[in-house]
């Protein structure tokens, strides 16, 4: 057995940054930028006003002095003029100020008669102006590799960027395996169950970016696995659901082997998910064969399947996140594997389910963090510090 730190390693060096696409930016939300973009304007692309009010030279703003009103500047529509001492424009917010002010007097601060305005005896001392570029200059780089977000989405628009580079998404095939699984919404035989994990990676997978679908359920002999491998020739990625234990009836390693699998590593001292493998196939594929219990196959998913993912979009290749938290109860000593013990976070503190048992989804579901525990970590009391990685 390997640790899970070697065994991301090795799934590293399998897996590779994809190739590249350029896609609308209305499209390009949840992409990742694969190339450097840079801005084609300053933003804003002159000095515009910051509130309603009245374009002044800084020089004239005295309390009880009165200024002419020679135009108005609008959003879209400038005064085209120069403003002199003694003069004043209308202005409004977004509106370019025009040449010759340097400050804007909120309206409140003023009392118009006509054409003639008189500036109150207090005066708010802001100057109201965003400066020309001030938010970003033309030229300006996003850098990749970025995951893009709406805000993003939003920034490259107002640098007029109209597409951008992305990375393609991962094609990800996934076949459970299994004589007792049925699909939902079947009705199962006495000795069958519904199949649960392969949706639940299949919505970890989308929510990373991934192209993922749904391969038909191979039954426990070679035939059914070797056609359902057969339909995934064109994945980037293949992930397989149980038969990767050394049992009777376990034939995913057999049979990938044959068809040309390249084994980079099986089994990882950690719980849950011993029984994990990973390689490439003969199509060039990736391939992670993930072990069939339920919460298994999950907590494989969010360990390994993600940085995974993450790495073929051409982000930086690491671990998962972890952060720090009290616990919130004793727990006992872990045993001599690397544990992912499922827990609650509120209030600042992680509670770890006292059920534990790798098919219970229930405690899953009802899960938000995995506690990491060290091989052989000692038991641990109310108050101590845990590593913790959200799902």
């Amino acid at each position: 057995m390997i640790s899970v730190s070697q065994a991301l390693d090795h799934l590293f060096e399998l897996a590779q940054p994809l190739a590249t696409e350029t896609v609308p930016l209305a499209k390009a939300n949840g992409r990742v930028l694969a190339g450097d973009v840079f801005s084609r304007r300053d933003q804003p692309p002159f000095s515009g006003s910051a509130m309603d009010g009245y374009a002044v030279q800084n020089a004239d703003v005295q309390p009880g002095e009165t200024l002419t009103v020679i135009g108005e500047s609008a959003a879209g529509h400038r005064f085209d003029g120069q403003l002199m001492a003694g003069q004043a424009v209308r202005i409004f917010t977004g509106a370019p100020v025009p040449l010759g002010a340097d400050r804007v007097v909120i309206q409140e601060d003023v009392t118009r008669d006509g054409d003639t305005i008189l500036l109150g005896d207090t005066i708010d001392a802001g100057m109201h102006i965003r400066p020309r570029g001030v938010d970003f200059k033309d030229g300006q780089t996003v850098a990749a590799p970025k995951l893009l977000r709406p805000s993003d989405i939003a920034l490259l628009a107002a640098m007029n960027v109209a597409e951008v580079p992305v990375r393609c998404r991962p094609k990800v095939a996934i076949i459970s395996t299994g004589d007792e699984l049925v699909m939902p919404g079947e009705s199962p035989g006495p000795d069958q169950i519904i199949v649960s994990n392969s949706f639940g990676l299949q919505a970890m997978l989308q929510d990373l970016g991934a192209e993922a679908r749904l391969l038909p359920i191979a039954a426990d002999r070679r035939q059914s696995l070797e056609t359902v491998f057969g339909l995934a020739e064109d994945a980037d990625l293949v992930i397989t659901i149980g038969g990767a234990s050394v049992g009777d009836h376990d034939l995913v390693g057999q049979v990938a082997q044959d068809l040309g699998l390249q084994r980079s590593f099986y089994k990882i001292a950690m719980r849950p998910g011993k029984p994990l493998m990973a390689g490439r196939l003969k199509s060039g594929a990736m391939m992670i064969g993930l072990p069939g219990n339920p919460v298994s196959a999950m907590v494989c998913g969010h360990i390994f399947v993600t940085p995974v993912i993450r790495a073929m979009l051409g982000l930086p290749q690491s671990a998962r996140a972890e952060f720090v938290v009290p616990l919130a109860a004793d727990i006992g000593k872990n045993g001599p594997r690397e544990h992912y013990m499922r827990g609650e976070m509120a209030g600042g503190k992680v509670r770890i389910f006292a059920q534990q048992d790798s098919s219970l989804l229930s405690v899953l579901a009802a899960s938000n963090v995995l506690v990491k525990r060290p091989p052989n970590d000692p038991a641990r009391v109310a108050g101590d510090l845990v590593r913790c990685i959200s799902i």
